[in-house]
C-alpha cells in the first residue's frame, strides 16, 4: 500500500511540475490601451496557461529597449509600420513571422498588403498589422468652422487658440500645407534637410498662434474642453473620443490627405513566448474582442469590417469625419531611412528652443 501512494504521489507531483512548467508568461511590449483589463481578463480565462505582462511604450522607446537587449526581455512588440525596416536592418531586434501560426483571412487585405511592404527583408515577413488611424486636425467647428488643414493651424484667425505635438507628424503635416511631398524625398538627405529647413522656419514663425503644445491624448483633450483651444493637430481617436462628449469636436483629415499609421506586432527576435505571442494576435483579431480593443484604443482595428466593429459612438465620429474621397487620400507613413529621425530631431529642437523664447 505504501509503494502505491509512494507512486501515486509521485505521479501527482510528476504532473503538477510539468503543468507548471509549461505555464508562461506573455511579456506585452504596447501603447496605452492596446492591452485592456477586460481583454486580458479574457485571454487569461480561455487560456489559463498564459499570464499576460504589459510594458506601456511609443514607438521610440520600443526600439531603445529592443536595441538595448538585442531583442530580449519581450514577447511580443507593437511599433508602427515605419519603424520596422530601418529598426530591423540596423538593430537585428525582431524574428520573422510564421504566417501559417496567424489566421490572416480575418486582416483587411489592403492594410496586410500595406505592411508586407513596409516590413518584408529578404523575403521574410516581420509583422502584421493591429490597429490603423490617423494624424489631421480637430476643431471646434461652433468656433472653427472652416478650418480645412495643417495650414490652419497658423492662420492669423485663430491666434493663441491652437495647439500641435512637437513631433515629427507636425513636420510632414506642415510639409505636406507647403506642398511638398517628405515621404518622396526620403533617398534625398539633402533636399529632405532643405524641407525640414523651410518646415522650421514656418513652425516658429507660427509660435504666436499656438495655445501650448501638448504631449497626449489627455491634454489635447483638457485644452480643446476648456475652451482654451479650438484648432489643433489631433490623432483621429482622441477626436472621436471628444466627439462622443461633443458633437462640436469634429476630426477633419487634412485637404492634402491624412497622416495613416498602421501599428503592427511583431515578436522581438530574443522573445521567449512565441505560442503564447500568436495566440494573443489571434484573439484580438476575433470580432467580440475588436470591439472591446477599439473601445479602449479609439482606433480602428485592421480588419475587413474594423469601421463596422467599432462602438456606435465612435463609428459615428468617424462617418462624421470621413468620406470616400478622404479614405482614398490616405497619406501611409514611409519607412524612416536611417538617419531621418536624427535630423528631424535637430529640427525640433530649434523650433522648441525658438518657442521657449
Amino acid at each position: 500500500m505504501k509503494s502505491t501512494f509512494a507512486l501515486a504521489a509521485t505521479t501527482a507531483l510528476a504532473l503538477f511540475m510539468a503543468g507548471t512548467a509549461q505555464a508562461e508568461t506573455l511579456r506585452l511590449l504596447t501603447w496605452g490601451g492596446y492591452a485592456p483589463e477586460n481583454v486580458i481578463k479574457l485571454f487569461e480565462e480561455a487560456n489559463p496557461d498564459i499570464t499576460v505582462e504589459v510594458t506601456l511604450s511609443n514607438n521610440e522607446e520600443m526600439i531603445a529597449k529592443l536595441r538595448a537587449t538585442g531583442g530580449a526581455g519581450y514577447d511580443l512588440a507593437q511599433p508602427s509600420h515605419d519603424r520596422i525596416f530601418a529598426a530591423q536592418q540596423e538593430y537585428n531586434i525582431y524574428k520573422p513571422l510564421d504566417l501559417s501560426k496567424i489566421e490572416t483571412a480575418n486582416l483587411a487585405p489592403n492594410l496586410l498588403e500595406g505592411v508586407k511592404a513596409n516590413a518584408t527583408i529578404d523575403g521574410q515577413l516581420y509583422a502584421v498589422p493591429h490597429q490603423w488611424g490617423t494624424s489631421g486636425i480637430v476643431a471646434d467647428v461652433s468656433k472653427a468652422p472652416g478650418v480645412k488643414g495643417w495650414g490652419d493651424l497658423c492662420n492669423p484667425e485663430y491666434k493663441g487658440r491652437t495647439s500641435m505635438r512637437l513631433r515629427r507628424t507636425i513636420l510632414l503635416g506642415t510639409a505636406f500645407s507647403l506642398g511638398k511631398d517628405p515621404f518622396a524625398l526620403y533617398a534625398d538627405k539633402a533636399a529632405y534637410q532643405t524641407m525640414l529647413d523651410e518646415v522650421t522656419e514656418k513652425l516658429i514663425a507660427c509660435k504666436d498662434n499656438v495655445k501650448t503644445y501638448w504631449n497626449g491624448g489627455d491634454d489635447l483633450s483638457t485644452l480643446l474642453l476648456s475652451g482654451e483651444v479650438v484648432v489643433s493637430e489631433a490623432w483621429d481617436s482622441t477626436a472621436f473620443k471628444l466627439f462622443g462628449q461633443n458633437k462640436n469636436f469634429v476630426y477633419v483629415p487634412p485637404e492634402t490627405g491624412a497622416l495613416a499609421w498602421i501599428d503592427t506586432f511583431v515578436i522581438p527576435r530574443k522573445g521567449e513566448a512565441d505560442a503564447a505571442a500568436y495566440k494573443w494576435i489571434n484573439f484580438v483579431m476575433k470580432p467580440e474582442i475588436v470591439k472591446l480593443m477599439s473601445d479602449s484604443t479609439g482606433a480602428i482595428a485592421a480588419v475587413s469590417n474594423g469601421i463596422d466593429l467599432l462602438p456606435d459612438d465612435k463609428k459615428a465620429a468617424v462617418n462624421a469625419a470621413f468620406d470616400e474621397k478622404d479614405l482614398a487620400n490616405l497619406k501611409f507613413f514611409a519607412n524612416i531611412p536611417a538617419g531621418l529621425e536624427d535630423m528631424e530631431g535637430k529640427a525640433l529642437e530649434r523650433i522648441k528652443a525658438a518657442t521657449s523664447n
